[in-house]
């Protein structure tokens, strides 16, 4: 019984055994099975993430390359958009550059019809310097400026059409005026630009002021005009041959007398503030420093031109006209107070012989050239329209070029030294004094296209000299060819050349014009 039991037991144990191992081995088959499915998906996996970040790796370098070469398209990951957008506005810039460029181009150059001038003018003189308005005035080109007087006066016959328009100035009761050695008519003067502005004249690119007994080269003002952008602030003018006047005024002021120009733009905002500006300078002398004074707090300063000329001395202007600055000639000024320009005449008939070159060759008008009668030995100086001078023996270009001293100082009691500009003095030796020639006339010649102006000897008496050299008093008169010379401040500054082609007998020949490849005014 015992036996049957144990043998039971045995047969149950083995039966749960072998249930054991069946479950054993069918859970070890299914957990190989997954073990072998886990592998594939992790290698799987692993080659996902090693593709992605190859891709996002390539495509990273490629942005960051694109940024560099490209500065248009900075967030750009496409080179060919980027080198599109840069392609396309590197067109656009240089359209806007050649757009520009050809405006600039376009542009009319300044002409007279685009300035307008004030003159400052008083009754009391009026019958005697509309005379010199007159010489310089050119209605049949269309003007435009106004004549601001104190008071009404009387016109004459023709007085319209020879004269700029007439009109009084504005009350200036209400300014303050303070300078007791200065007249108040100042503060009138000082307002005219602004005056002639509130008109309303339409095309304006300049206003341009100037005395009754101030006489304007046109053509070359316009020349000066054409060098400076009418579009921005400018104040142009020149400064006083007195170096005491300059000191007692400023050398940053620009003369009414010379004449001045003040652009558009700029006379727009002098209008807007000068009365309140002229009320803070009560004891200020004249207009001209009062105009500096505005001038001074719009912060614009004083662009030279050395063609103005106040002409702030006395005696003969034959030195600084013989000695002309290598500039053109813009304005004469105080001619009341100087001698006639030429001998023996008045002083309107004088300036209107002077016109007569101008006409031909304003830009060439009292222009000096220097050179040498080698045969002779003798020293020429050619100021053209103007008087030719003729010295014994050589004297440099240096020397020649600067005025002589025929003229005296503004303040009597002043030397030399007072002058703003280098001066030598006039010959005390008897064989250095010039025999000088007065332009007598001018005239085109036609045939080859040449002006031919002549210049007769002045008769005054010349001391003994004992040089052996040959006298110049046996020339009369000297014959000048010159071609006219539109351009000849578009190039750098430079003096003509002159040459003298005959000096027999009575009469001399010369010819002035640009100076040739290696030409010189060889000592």
């Amino acid at each position: 019984m015992t036996m049957k039991v144990t043998q039971k037991v045995k047969d149950s144990e083995k039966i749960i055994w072998d249930q054991m191992r069946s479950v054993s081995g069918s859970q070890i088959s299914i957990s190989g099975s997954h073990n072998r499915a886990f592998l594939k998906f992790m290698v799987w996996l692993f080659l996902f993430a090693s593709t992605t970040y190859m891709v996002y790796t390539l495509k990273l370098v490629s942005y960051k390359s694109c940024n560099n070469n490209d500065v248009f398209s900075r967030n750009s990951l496409f080179i060919h958009s980027s080198e599109i957008n840069s392609s396309k506005s590197s067109k656009s810039i240089r359209r806007v550059i050649v757009k520009e460029e050809t405006e600039e181009k376009l542009e009319e150059k300044t002409g007279l019809e685009h300035i307008v001038f004030g003159i400052a003018a008083s009754a009391k003189l009026w019958d005697k310097r509309k005379e010199y308005i007159k010489l310089w005035w050119k209605p049949e080109e269309e003007m435009r400026g106004i004549v601001w007087l104190d008071k009404p006066v009387k016109t004459s016959k023709g007085d319209g059409e020879s004269l700029p328009e007439l009109r009084i100035s504005g009350d200036t009761s209400r300014f303050a005026y303070r300078n007791r050695q200065g007249h108040r008519s100042a503060i009138r003067i000082s307002r005219i630009v602004s005056e002639t502005l509130r008109l309303g004249r339409e095309n304006v690119r300049w206003f341009v002021m100037g005395d009754d007994d101030t006489v304007f080269v046109t053509d070359n003002l316009v020349r000066i005009l054409n060098k400076y952008d009418h579009n921005q602030y400018y104040y142009i003018g020149s400064s006083s041959e007195s170096h005491l006047q300059n000191i007692y005024f400023s050398y940053s002021m620009a003369y009414g007398g010379g004449g001045f120009a003040i652009s558009y733009p700029l006379a727009k905002a002098l209008e807007k503030m000068q009365d309140k500006c002229i009320q803070r300078y009560p004891g200020l002398y004249g207009s001209d420093d009062r105009m500096q004074a505005c001038m001074a707090e719009l912060g614009v300063p004083l662009t030279k031109e050395l063609g103005f000329h106040q002409y702030d001395v006395y005696g003969n202007l034959f030195g600084l006209l013989a000695s002309h600055p290598i500039a053109p000639l813009v304005t004469l000024h105080h001619l009341d107070v100087v001698e006639p320009i030429f001998p023996n005449v008045t002083r309107v008939q004088a300036l209107r012989r002077l016109t007569v070159p101008m006409k031909l060759d304003s830009a060439g008008l009292m222009q000096q050239s220097i050179c040498y009668d080698k045969a002779n030995d003798w020293t020429i100086s050619v100021s053209w329209g103007f008087a030719v001078q003729i010295f014994r023996g050589v004297l440099s270009p240096r020397e020649i070029e600067m005025p002589s001293r025929t003229f005296l100082n503004w303040y009597k009691r002043a030397d030399y030294t007072a002058y703003a500009f280098n001066t030598r003095p006039v010959a005390r030796n008897p064989c250095q004094k010039p025999f000088v020639f007065y332009l007598s006339s001018a005239k085109m010649d036609p045939s080859s296209n040449q002006t031919v102006s002549q210049y007769t000897r002045h008769q005054v008496p010349h001391p003994a000299c004992k040089w052996k050299t040959t006298d110049p008093a046996v020339v009369d008169r000297v014959q000048v060819y010159k071609k006219s010379d539109p351009h000849l401040w578009d190039r750098s500054p430079r003096r003509n050349c002159c040459r003298v082609l005959s000096s027999k007998g009575k009469s001399m020949v010369v010819d002035v014009g640009v100076c040739k490849e290696g030409e010189l005014s060889e000592v």
